[in-house]
């Protein structure tokens, strides 16, 4: 996760843990790291999952162009 906004968040929210002294912030800090691991990994299932899909050229086109498929 490096070049994608996911990986772009999680590298801020890293950087800001590591800064971080207060420990109900860093406590906050690492929920969000596992959140965005939630959402990353159903990101990926839907991904799969539309790739799989039975669905027609023009849908496939508009889900690639959207960044659903790549």
């Amino acid at each position: 996760m490096t070049e994608t906004t996911v990986g772009t968040i999680e590298t801020m929210l890293e950087s800001a843990l590591d800064r971080a002294e207060d420990p109900e912030v860093r406590f906050k800090l690492r929920s969000a790291l596992q959140l965005l691991l939630v959402v990353e990994n159903r990101h990926v299932e839907t991904r799969e999952a539309l790739a799989e899909a039975d669905v027609d050229e023009e849908l496939r086109a508009d889900l690639r162009d959207l960044g659903y498929l790549d």
